[in-house]
């Protein structure tokens, strides 16, 4: 399995708020309705940034996270190259998303705490 992470900037056009709204309500179920990603993607999780109240810790310049676990990289090559994505999906992320402040890592995941 392998894993890959995105870190989002958002389109400069839209609010936080906006954003976030549009990558749960409507990215979300985009990116669920490729018919691949039913056979290859083991889990997809978005994580968007929590104003805190601590000293411990700060948050990155980023408006997000997408995680998204594949069976392997064939499976995430035969997701990301589907008609699907690239008429479908691929176009949605424009619409929201600065790719060009995005950063991906795919990589394998070790589990520290279980």
């Amino acid at each position: 399995m392998i894993k890959m992470t995105m870190f989002l900037k958002r389109n400069a056009d839209l609010s936080r708020e906006e954003f976030v709204e549009h990558h749960i309500e409507t990215h979300g179920p985009l990116f669920r309705s490729i018919p691949e990603a039913e056979e290859h993607v083991e889990r997809y999780i978005q994580t968007h940034p929590i104003d805190l109240d601590t000293d411990a810790v700060s948050n990155a310049d980023y408006d997000g996270t997408a995680e998204i676990w594949f069976d392997n990289e064939e499976g995430m090559e035969a997701v990301l190259t589907s008609e699907t994505y690239e008429e479908e999906v691929f176009p949605d992320e424009k619409t929201f998303l600065n790719h060009d402040n995005t950063l991906t890592v795919v990589g394998e995941q070790t589990n520290i705490i279980e």
